[in-house]
Protein backbone atom coordinates (compact mmCIF):
# COMPACT_ATOMS: atom_id res chain seq x y z
CA UNK A 1 0.00 0.00 0.00
CA UNK A 2 1.46 3.58 -1.12
CA UNK A 3 1.71 6.01 1.79
CA UNK A 4 -0.24 9.03 1.51
CA UNK A 5 0.55 12.74 2.23
CA UNK A 6 -2.22 15.10 2.89
CA UNK A 7 -1.25 18.80 1.89
CA UNK A 8 -2.70 21.77 3.61
CA UNK A 9 -2.15 24.30 1.48
CA UNK A 10 -2.71 28.44 2.23
CA UNK A 11 -4.42 28.49 -1.08
CA UNK A 12 -5.09 26.97 -4.55
CA UNK A 13 -2.78 27.46 -7.42
CA UNK A 14 -3.88 30.74 -8.19
CA UNK A 15 -2.31 31.47 -5.03
CA UNK A 16 1.59 31.28 -5.52
CA UNK A 17 3.13 30.59 -2.60
CA UNK A 18 1.23 27.44 -2.99
CA UNK A 19 1.48 26.80 -6.77
CA UNK A 20 5.62 26.83 -5.94
CA UNK A 21 5.74 25.39 -2.69
CA UNK A 22 3.14 22.62 -2.82
CA UNK A 23 1.50 22.06 -6.11
CA UNK A 24 4.07 21.78 -8.45
CA UNK A 25 6.07 18.74 -6.51
CA UNK A 26 3.30 16.44 -6.36
CA UNK A 27 3.78 15.08 -9.95
CA UNK A 28 7.43 14.26 -8.77
CA UNK A 29 6.85 13.19 -5.58
CA UNK A 30 3.87 10.76 -7.24
CA UNK A 31 6.76 9.34 -9.39
CA UNK A 32 8.28 8.43 -6.03
CA UNK A 33 5.42 6.20 -5.47
CA UNK A 34 3.64 8.68 -2.65
CA UNK A 35 -0.01 8.81 -2.62
CA UNK A 36 -1.34 12.27 -1.85
CA UNK A 37 -4.07 14.76 -1.45
CA UNK A 38 -4.58 18.41 -1.00
CA UNK A 39 -6.97 20.84 1.25
CA UNK A 40 -6.59 24.18 0.42
CA UNK A 41 -7.85 26.95 3.02
CA UNK A 42 -8.48 29.55 0.30
CA UNK A 43 -10.18 28.78 -2.26
CA UNK A 44 -9.54 30.23 -6.11
CA UNK A 45 -12.85 32.45 -5.78
CA UNK A 46 -11.99 33.85 -2.30
CA UNK A 47 -8.46 35.15 -3.75
CA UNK A 48 -10.32 36.49 -7.13
CA UNK A 49 -12.85 38.68 -5.14
CA UNK A 50 -10.30 39.67 -1.86
CA UNK A 51 -7.61 41.06 -4.93
CA UNK A 52 -10.69 42.64 -6.63
CA UNK A 53 -12.61 44.01 -3.56
CA UNK A 54 -9.73 44.27 -0.72
CA UNK A 55 -11.36 41.32 1.37
CA UNK A 56 -13.40 38.41 0.93
CA UNK A 57 -17.43 38.18 1.63
CA UNK A 58 -17.84 37.17 5.24
CA UNK A 59 -19.85 33.85 4.44
CA UNK A 60 -17.71 32.78 1.95
CA UNK A 61 -14.46 32.91 4.14
CA UNK A 62 -16.40 31.23 7.07
CA UNK A 63 -17.69 28.19 4.83
CA UNK A 64 -13.37 27.53 4.08
CA UNK A 65 -12.76 28.26 7.51
CA UNK A 66 -15.20 25.41 8.40
CA UNK A 67 -13.83 23.48 5.49
CA UNK A 68 -10.35 24.11 7.08
CA UNK A 69 -11.23 22.94 10.76
CA UNK A 70 -13.26 19.55 8.96
CA UNK A 71 -9.95 18.72 6.95
CA UNK A 72 -8.24 18.61 10.43
CA UNK A 73 -9.94 15.80 11.88
CA UNK A 74 -9.17 13.91 8.50
CA UNK A 75 -5.40 14.81 9.22
CA UNK A 76 -4.49 11.64 11.58
CA UNK A 77 -5.88 9.48 8.59
CA UNK A 78 -2.33 10.84 6.54
CA UNK A 79 0.70 9.17 6.61
CA UNK A 80 2.37 12.69 6.68
CA UNK A 81 0.58 16.30 6.92
CA UNK A 82 2.46 18.94 5.38
CA UNK A 83 1.30 22.52 6.45
CA UNK A 84 1.69 25.49 4.10
CA UNK A 85 2.48 27.90 7.55
CA UNK A 86 -0.29 27.29 9.81
CA UNK A 87 -3.31 25.67 9.67
CA UNK A 88 -5.53 28.95 10.36
CA UNK A 89 -3.78 32.84 10.57
CA UNK A 90 -4.39 34.98 13.73
CA UNK A 91 -5.05 32.07 15.67
CA UNK A 92 -3.50 30.33 18.42
CA UNK A 93 -1.88 26.97 17.41
CA UNK A 94 -4.13 24.96 19.23
CA UNK A 95 -5.25 22.97 15.89
CA UNK A 96 -0.98 22.31 15.33
CA UNK A 97 -0.63 21.06 18.82
CA UNK A 98 -3.79 18.75 18.50
CA UNK A 99 -2.27 17.04 15.61
CA UNK A 100 1.27 16.29 16.76
CA UNK A 101 -1.19 15.24 20.06
CA UNK A 102 -2.86 12.92 17.54
CA UNK A 103 0.42 11.35 16.57
CA UNK A 104 0.78 13.10 13.04
CA UNK A 105 3.90 13.32 11.72
CA UNK A 106 4.44 16.90 10.86
CA UNK A 107 6.31 19.26 8.16
CA UNK A 108 5.69 22.81 8.26
CA UNK A 109 6.71 25.07 5.12
CA UNK A 110 7.84 28.95 4.92
CA UNK A 111 8.61 30.80 2.28
CA UNK A 112 7.68 34.25 3.91
CA UNK A 113 8.67 35.80 7.50
CA UNK A 114 4.51 35.17 8.53
CA UNK A 115 5.84 35.55 12.15
CA UNK A 116 6.55 39.30 11.81
CA UNK A 117 2.91 39.07 11.00
CA UNK A 118 2.63 38.90 14.53
CA UNK A 119 5.51 40.15 16.50
CA UNK A 120 5.26 43.49 14.85
CA UNK A 121 1.85 43.99 14.50
CA UNK A 122 -0.22 47.57 14.73
CA UNK A 123 -2.11 45.96 17.26
CA UNK A 124 -0.69 45.60 21.07
CA UNK A 125 -3.08 42.36 21.81
CA UNK A 126 -2.62 40.53 18.43
CA UNK A 127 1.64 41.04 19.62
CA UNK A 128 1.16 39.50 23.04
CA UNK A 129 -1.60 36.66 22.18
CA UNK A 130 0.56 35.75 18.76
CA UNK A 131 4.16 36.99 18.87
CA UNK A 132 4.85 33.00 19.42
CA UNK A 133 2.91 31.30 17.31
CA UNK A 134 5.01 30.50 14.41
CA UNK A 135 7.88 29.70 17.09
CA UNK A 136 5.56 27.14 18.82
CA UNK A 137 4.48 25.69 14.99
CA UNK A 138 7.79 25.41 14.04
CA UNK A 139 9.24 23.46 17.57
CA UNK A 140 6.45 21.09 17.33
CA UNK A 141 6.95 20.00 13.48
CA UNK A 142 9.00 16.92 12.76
CA UNK A 143 10.35 19.09 9.53
CA UNK A 144 10.59 23.11 9.02
CA UNK A 145 11.53 23.62 5.34
CA UNK A 146 12.08 26.80 4.84
CA UNK A 147 13.23 29.02 1.58
CA UNK A 148 15.75 31.33 3.07
CA UNK A 149 18.22 31.32 5.39
CA UNK A 150 16.88 34.21 7.10
CA UNK A 151 13.54 31.53 8.47
CA UNK A 152 16.07 28.91 8.51
CA UNK A 153 17.98 30.62 11.39
CA UNK A 154 14.22 31.47 12.79
CA UNK A 155 13.43 28.12 13.10
CA UNK A 156 16.49 26.81 14.67
CA UNK A 157 16.16 29.43 17.40
CA UNK A 158 12.71 27.93 17.85
CA UNK A 159 14.44 24.74 18.50
CA UNK A 160 13.13 22.59 15.33
CA UNK A 161 14.03 19.15 15.41
CA UNK A 162 15.42 19.60 11.61
CA UNK A 163 15.46 22.36 9.43
CA UNK A 164 15.93 21.71 5.57
CA UNK A 165 16.28 24.95 2.91
CA UNK A 166 14.56 24.79 -0.14
CA UNK A 167 14.39 27.68 -2.03
CA UNK A 168 11.09 28.40 -4.24
CA UNK A 169 12.04 27.24 -7.81
CA UNK A 170 10.53 27.00 -11.10
CA UNK A 171 9.57 23.97 -13.55
CA UNK A 172 12.35 24.69 -16.39
CA UNK A 173 10.30 22.98 -18.19
CA UNK A 174 8.27 26.07 -18.41
CA UNK A 175 10.49 28.58 -19.27
CA UNK A 176 12.38 26.58 -22.22
CA UNK A 177 13.49 29.41 -24.30
CA UNK A 178 16.30 31.62 -23.44
CA UNK A 179 15.09 35.65 -24.05
CA UNK A 180 17.12 36.07 -27.40
CA UNK A 181 15.60 39.06 -29.22
CA UNK A 182 17.01 42.25 -27.30
CA UNK A 183 16.18 45.17 -29.16
CA UNK A 184 17.33 48.66 -29.05
CA UNK A 185 14.35 50.31 -30.13
CA UNK A 186 12.36 49.59 -27.05
CA UNK A 187 13.22 48.99 -23.38
CA UNK A 188 10.69 47.30 -21.76
CA UNK A 189 11.29 47.41 -17.84
CA UNK A 190 9.36 44.88 -16.22
CA UNK A 191 7.99 43.51 -12.44
CA UNK A 192 5.48 40.52 -11.63
CA UNK A 193 3.99 40.14 -8.24
CA UNK A 194 0.60 40.66 -6.53
CA UNK A 195 -1.63 43.76 -5.48
CA UNK A 196 -0.21 43.33 -1.99
CA UNK A 197 3.22 43.52 -3.52
CA UNK A 198 2.81 46.84 -5.81
CA UNK A 199 3.68 49.53 -2.77
CA UNK A 200 7.36 48.48 -3.26
CA UNK A 201 7.50 50.11 -6.83
CA UNK A 202 6.42 53.45 -5.24
CA UNK A 203 10.47 53.89 -3.74
CA UNK A 204 12.05 53.63 -6.91
CA UNK A 205 9.37 55.91 -8.63
CA UNK A 206 11.68 58.79 -9.20
CA UNK A 207 14.33 56.37 -11.67
CA UNK A 208 11.20 54.83 -13.68
CA UNK A 209 10.33 58.40 -14.13
CA UNK A 210 13.81 59.34 -15.41
CA UNK A 211 14.13 56.36 -17.88
CA UNK A 212 10.69 57.23 -18.69
CA UNK A 213 11.79 60.19 -20.32
CA UNK A 214 12.93 58.33 -23.07
CA UNK A 215 10.16 58.01 -25.87
CA UNK A 216 11.29 53.90 -26.09
CA UNK A 217 10.89 52.84 -22.64
CA UNK A 218 7.80 51.84 -20.66
CA UNK A 219 7.25 50.07 -17.80
CA UNK A 220 5.09 46.37 -17.36
CA UNK A 221 3.64 45.23 -14.30
CA UNK A 222 2.23 41.67 -14.17
CA UNK A 223 -0.69 40.60 -11.32
CA UNK A 224 -0.13 44.73 -10.12
CA UNK A 225 -3.07 46.60 -8.76
CA UNK A 226 -3.98 49.96 -10.11
CA UNK A 227 -1.45 52.22 -9.30
CA UNK A 228 -0.69 56.50 -10.05
CA UNK A 229 2.91 56.67 -11.34
CA UNK A 230 2.62 60.15 -12.99
CA UNK A 231 5.55 60.56 -15.64
CA UNK A 232 5.88 56.62 -15.92
CA UNK A 233 4.74 55.16 -19.28
CA UNK A 234 2.75 52.33 -17.63
CA UNK A 235 1.11 49.07 -18.74
CA UNK A 236 -0.86 46.48 -16.36
CA UNK A 237 -1.29 43.36 -17.70
CA UNK A 238 -3.92 41.04 -15.71
CA UNK A 239 -1.45 37.96 -14.14
CA UNK A 240 -3.01 34.71 -15.57
CA UNK A 241 -0.62 31.03 -15.42
CA UNK A 242 -1.45 30.88 -19.16
CA UNK A 243 0.26 34.00 -20.09
CA UNK A 244 2.89 34.88 -17.60
CA UNK A 245 5.51 32.99 -18.90
CA UNK A 246 4.67 34.75 -22.68
CA UNK A 247 4.43 38.33 -20.67
CA UNK A 248 7.93 37.79 -19.24
CA UNK A 249 9.51 37.27 -21.90
CA UNK A 250 8.63 40.02 -23.11
CA UNK A 251 10.73 42.33 -20.86
CA UNK A 252 14.30 43.64 -21.50
CA UNK A 253 14.76 43.51 -17.72
CA UNK A 254 13.06 42.46 -14.41
CA UNK A 255 12.91 44.92 -11.44
CA UNK A 256 12.41 44.06 -7.79
CA UNK A 257 12.82 46.84 -5.01
CA UNK A 258 12.18 46.04 -1.53
CA UNK A 259 12.18 47.95 1.51
CA UNK A 260 14.87 47.62 4.20
CA UNK A 261 12.34 45.61 7.02
CA UNK A 262 12.00 42.75 8.86
CA UNK A 263 9.32 41.03 6.08
CA UNK A 264 11.45 41.99 3.21
CA UNK A 265 13.94 39.80 4.67
CA UNK A 266 12.14 37.01 5.12
CA UNK A 267 11.34 36.94 1.76
CA UNK A 268 12.77 34.51 -1.30
CA UNK A 269 13.63 36.07 -4.42
CA UNK A 270 11.08 34.33 -6.62
CA UNK A 271 10.47 37.26 -8.64
CA UNK A 272 14.28 37.26 -9.59
CA UNK A 273 14.07 33.06 -9.64
CA UNK A 274 11.55 33.74 -12.66
CA UNK A 275 13.26 36.33 -14.44
CA UNK A 276 16.28 34.70 -14.77
CA UNK A 277 14.79 31.71 -15.84
CA UNK A 278 13.34 33.82 -18.92
CA UNK A 279 17.03 34.74 -19.36
CA UNK A 280 16.61 38.57 -18.14
CA UNK A 281 19.11 40.28 -16.34
CA UNK A 282 17.75 42.38 -13.10
CA UNK A 283 18.17 44.81 -10.82
CA UNK A 284 16.85 44.52 -7.08
CA UNK A 285 17.35 45.81 -3.86
CA UNK A 286 20.25 44.57 -1.52
CA UNK A 287 17.94 42.74 0.75
CA UNK A 288 17.67 39.76 2.73
CA UNK A 289 17.92 36.92 -0.22
CA UNK A 290 18.19 38.93 -3.36
CA UNK A 291 21.97 39.65 -1.81
CA UNK A 292 22.35 35.68 -2.75
CA UNK A 293 21.01 35.33 -5.83
CA UNK A 294 22.47 38.54 -7.58
CA UNK A 295 25.68 38.72 -8.68
CA UNK A 296 26.10 42.08 -8.90
CA UNK A 297 27.65 43.00 -11.99
CA UNK A 298 27.13 39.64 -13.10
CA UNK A 299 23.63 38.70 -13.57
CA UNK A 300 22.34 41.83 -12.42
CA UNK A 301 22.63 44.29 -10.06
CA UNK A 302 21.55 45.45 -6.38
CA UNK A 303 20.54 48.72 -6.38
CA UNK A 304 19.22 50.74 -3.06
CA UNK A 305 19.92 54.65 -3.89
CA UNK A 306 17.54 56.14 -6.74
CA UNK A 307 21.25 57.40 -8.11
CA UNK A 308 21.68 53.40 -8.13
CA UNK A 309 18.66 52.51 -9.68
CA UNK A 310 19.05 54.83 -12.08
CA UNK A 311 22.91 54.13 -13.35
CA UNK A 312 21.48 50.42 -13.47
CA UNK A 313 18.72 51.02 -15.62
CA UNK A 314 20.85 53.19 -17.93
CA UNK A 315 23.77 50.84 -18.33
CA UNK A 316 20.95 47.82 -19.63
CA UNK A 317 19.41 50.36 -21.74
CA UNK A 318 22.14 51.81 -23.61
CA UNK A 319 23.99 47.95 -24.00
CA UNK A 320 21.81 45.45 -25.44
CA UNK A 321 24.50 42.87 -25.42
CA UNK A 322 24.63 43.48 -21.61
CA UNK A 323 21.32 42.22 -21.45
CA UNK A 324 22.28 39.27 -23.41
CA UNK A 325 25.20 38.27 -21.44
CA UNK A 326 23.79 38.87 -17.75
CA UNK A 327 20.52 37.18 -18.44
CA UNK A 328 22.55 34.20 -20.21
CA UNK A 329 24.53 34.09 -16.80
CA UNK A 330 21.32 34.21 -14.59
CA UNK A 331 19.66 31.47 -16.93
CA UNK A 332 22.42 29.06 -15.56
CA UNK A 333 22.55 29.94 -12.11
CA UNK A 334 18.69 28.86 -12.31
CA UNK A 335 19.44 25.61 -14.12
CA UNK A 336 22.43 24.97 -11.12
CA UNK A 337 20.43 25.75 -8.22
CA UNK A 338 16.47 27.08 -8.39
CA UNK A 339 14.60 24.48 -10.56
CA UNK A 340 12.33 21.45 -9.87
CA UNK A 341 15.42 19.22 -11.59
CA UNK A 342 17.35 19.71 -8.68
CA UNK A 343 15.23 20.46 -5.26
CA UNK A 344 12.36 17.72 -6.65
CA UNK A 345 13.91 14.62 -5.22
CA UNK A 346 14.61 16.11 -2.21
CA UNK A 347 11.25 17.16 -1.49
CA UNK A 348 10.16 13.39 -2.21
CA UNK A 349 13.15 12.44 -0.05
CA UNK A 350 11.90 13.82 2.95
CA UNK A 351 8.35 12.97 2.69
CA UNK A 352 9.45 9.34 1.91
CA UNK A 353 11.56 9.49 4.63
CA UNK A 354 9.19 10.58 7.21
CA UNK A 355 6.86 8.28 6.47
CA UNK A 356 9.40 5.55 7.37
CA UNK A 357 9.90 6.84 10.82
Amino acid sequence: MKEKIFFLTKYAKNGASSRYRSFQYLPIIGKHGLEYEVSTLFSEEYLIKKYKNRRAPFFLTLYLLMRRLFSILRASNYSVVVIEYELIPFFPAIFEWLLRYRGCKLIVDYDDAIFHRYDVHKFFIIRILLKNKIYSVMRSANIVVVGNKYLANYAHSAGSKQVELIPTVVDLSKYPVLKSNFQSNIFNIGWIGSPSTTKYLYSIAPALVHMCKNDNVIVTLIGAESIELPGVSLKIIPWSEENEIECLSSFDVGIMPLPDEPWANGKCGFKLIQYMASGLPVIASSIGVNKEIVDDGVNGFLSDSNEQWVEALEKLYENVDMRAKMGGVGRKLIESKYCTNVTGDKMAQLLTGLTKN
